[in-house]
């Protein structure tokens, strides 16, 4: 399914004017996010050292240009540099094998990059929602052709969506992995992209680590022998490697039917998860342990320049300070299956083009999904994705998304939730 918009509306991805890796930034933004209060000797420390951690490469020349758009300069106190703007911000795992860390944890030395995880998250402009939009990987689309750093251009095909990751990725260059991912978004949805950026294993691995784990709720013993995974019925707590095979694992017993599409539901499930206990940890109040998980957050990534400038994020999350995980809806592209061998997935052309003509417009998306639920009380979180994969229908996780808004959200701070809390929520079926 293809969205038609003129080639000329495209643009690049904003310049950063100060230049100083998969799902889990939502986490990471949640985290930063969860200081409603420190101090600024604090925050300019920590900065110093976050900013080399971060991995950085522009990749506007790839990409249809427009004008640079202008940074706030000349404050060190946290500000929005995007204030009033939606943000579109394209997340991509890379499953490259390229280092000793990366080739263990991928358990087999396999060539090329390929990204077995795309969203594309979507911060309302008045900061109250926080939407991510799967796009499964065997999504049978047109792949653009993509141009590389060195002048050259890798031309596309109908395939599989994550072909665009590999393409661009011909080079090792994750930057440019993302660049040619970016482009075909755009072609298919109309969607510009404002940021990217990409982890790989061992980066998310640490991550979850630097969190102590994540909650997670097993609803039936689990036994994967591809993923090196066993896990028994219950609420526990995953390990960083643990994590990355529960989201990494299709075949086995207790993973459904094996589909690209029910891996999405658990990874949307721990990304809930991890965004619930990074907010309940108030991280930012210790200063050992906030810097110890930002930073390894920040050098797990590749992103662009403006969104590894530490003061840019450190607004951005600012502005979300308030900003609650019952309001962060999950959802996948709706979807049908293709009908023939290939285990492909087509997008309904109809409802696809809905959903994002929502993110472009800045509507909510379970407001056009769910319309029951938002007259209905929106308390509580989502533990959990739904059966999407199993369906052969695209379905949202059940977690409530706050009504859209032409002013900017004033409220009370959320309730956090102690990993304890979480853990309770978890029921056997």
């Amino acid at each position: 399914m293809t969205v038609e918009v003129s080639p000329r509306s495209r643009r690049r991805l904003r310049h950063a004017s100060r230049l100083p890796s998969r799902r889990v930034l939502a986490a990471l933004l949640a985290t930063v996010a969860a200081a409603a209060g420190f101090g600024v000797v604090f925050v300019e420390t920590s900065l110093a050292r976050i900013d080399g951690s971060f991995t950085t490469q522009d990749i506007s020349a790839l990409l249809p240009t427009t004008a640079p758009e202008s940074d706030d300069e000349g404050s060190d106190d946290p500000v929005d540099a995007a204030a009033g703007k939606a943000l579109n911000i394209l997340l991509m795992g890379s499953d490259s094998r390229e280092g000793d860390d990366n080739q263990e944890l991928g358990k087999g030395d396999v060539g090329g990059m390929r990204n077995d995880t795309t969203i594309i998250m979507h911060i309302s402009a008045d900061r109250s929602r926080v939407e991510m939009v799967s796009i499964p990987r065997d999504s049978r689309v047109a792949i653009s052709d993509c141009q590389m750093l060195d002048g050259s251009t890798v031309r596309g095909w109908t395939g599989k969506f994550n072909i665009a990751f590999a393409n661009g990725g011909q080079n090792g260059n994750a930057a440019e992995a993302a660049a040619c991912v970016a482009t075909t978004v755009y072609d298919l949805t109309g969607i510009l992209v404002d940021h990217y950026a990409v982890v790989d294993f061992s980066g998310f691995v640490d991550m979850v680590d630097a969190l102590d784990g994540v909650p997670m709720c097993v609803t039936q013993d689990i036994y994967s022998p591809k993923a090196h995974l066993e896990l028994e019925a219950g609420a526990q707590v995953l390990d960083g490697e643990t994590a990355l095979a529960w989201a990494r694992a299709r075949t086995g017993t207790g993973l459904g039917d094996g589909t690209d599409l029910m891996r999405i539901d658990r990874q949307q499930e721990l990304l809930t998860n991890m965004a619930r206990k990074a907010l309940g940890l108030n991280l930012l109040t210790d200063a050992t342990k906030g810097t110890q998980f930002i930073t390894a957050a920040a050098s797990a990534m590749t992103m662009d320049p403006t969104f590894g400038d530490s003061h840019y994020l450190l607004g951005l999350a600012w502005s979300l300070r308030n900003f609650d995980t019952s309001n962060l809806y999950m959802t996948t592209v709706p979807w049908q299956y293709a009908g023939d061998s290939s285990g492909d997935v087509l997008w309904k052309s109809e409802e696809a083009a809905e959903v994002f003509a929502a993110l472009k417009s800045d509507r909510s998306l379970q407001e056009l999904l769910e319309p029951e639920t938002t007259d209905d009380a929106t308390t509580g979180s989502s533990s959990g994705g739904t059966d999407a994969g199993s369906s052969g229908d695209a379905s949202a996780t059940p977690s409530p998304s706050a009504s859209t808004s032409s002013e900017p959200s004033v409220t009370p701070s959320p309730e956090r939730e102690t990993q304890q809390e979480i853990l309770a929520d978890c029921v056997i079926p």
